[in-house]
């Protein structure tokens, strides 16, 4: 269950950049990649644990998956791969190159206004 240990990084991330005169964190979005492997579910309980008792005590969170890229070897087609069924989708081969994935990001922080 490493969605914990990112849900205590998001939080200290987003209270180092937060608004020294105060104000409540209403809305928070990252996005991974699919390596990152991060659960939906656990990582909004984390989130909401880690949040307790903090300015982003409340706050919604977003996660936006980034589908991993892939390149087939055969036919040459650059695909999102789909984990579960890891071929191209024009000749059914399982023989591709895999991408970079994309990091864990915050995307944004949003604050109540007041």
């Amino acid at each position: 269950m490493h969605e914990a240990a990112v849900a205590e990084n998001v939080i200290e991330a987003i209270l180092a950049h937060a608004p020294k005169k105060g104000g409540r964190v209403v809305r928070v979005v990252i996005s991974c990649g699919q390596i990152n492997a991060i659960n939906d579910e656990v990582m909004e309980f984390a989130f909401e644990a880690a949040a307790d008792d903090t300015i982003c005590r409340g706050a919604k969170l977003k996660i936006k998956h980034i589908p991993l890229k892939a390149g087939c070897n055969n036919c040459r087609r650059k695909f999102s791969l789909d984990l579960y069924d890891p071929k191209c989708p024009k000749c059914g081969k399982s023989d591709f190159s895999i991408g970079d994935d994309a990091p864990l990001l915050l995307e944004e922080i949003e604050f109540e206004e007041k």
